[in-house]
């Protein structure tokens, strides 16, 4: 699955429910969202995403930052829209999450960047000469999740510099 086809898929959701907020996008997607006391070390489960029954299901751990359960819902939520069909076979948690090879993975942290992020405030704040890691607090995502919508950046012909890491599908292991 190509960034733009997955970028396109994120626009059609945010015109079609006019929000970017990822517990409303799961409620309007009738997605049931349930949360679990999972640990809070790197590696404990984060979340995960299947569909049962003709019941989609997200989990997210309670025990994480707020923050980050927000980024871990828009990385499930990204497994719901694009992978639904193969949920049918496997359950998407961070066992997969973390496989560096996975692209069913690298496409759910596509989906979640551009979700989260729009690209005229992550244009503005570059423009405000704002370093890349001062960007990523202010958007408060992990600096990896901005290189993922750097990608996506790029991938619709704005010049934007090469950030100063190269993140991997299982980012969200380390945080």
């Amino acid at each position: 699955m190509s960034i733009e086809y997955i970028s396109g898929q994120v626009t059609q959701i945010k015109q079609k429910y006019d929000q970017g907020d990822p517990y409303r996008l799961c409620r309007d997607l009738n997605i049931l969202l349930l949360t679990e006391a999972m640990g809070s070390r790197p590696r404990d489960c984060k979340g995960f995403f299947l569909y049962q029954a003709r019941q989609p299901v997200i989990t997210v751990n309670s025990d994480l930052a707020e923050e980050l359960q927000r980024i871990i819902l828009a990385h499930e939520i990204g497994h719901a829209v694009l992978h639904r069909k193969a949920s049918k076979i496997r359950a998407f948690h961070d066992f997969a999450l973390f496989d560096e090879t996975s692209r069913y993975e690298y496409e759910a942290n596509i989906f979640a960047a551009d979700y989260l992020m729009d690209d005229n405030v992550v244009l503005d704040l570059l423009n405000e000469d704002i370093s890349f890691f001062g960007a990523a607090s202010l958007l408060e995502v992990p600096a990896e999740l901005l290189d993922f919508k750097f990608r996506v950046l790029k991938r619709k012909g704005y010049k934007v510099i090469d950030p100063p890491l190269q993140a991997q599908a299982n980012f969200l292991k380390k945080v």
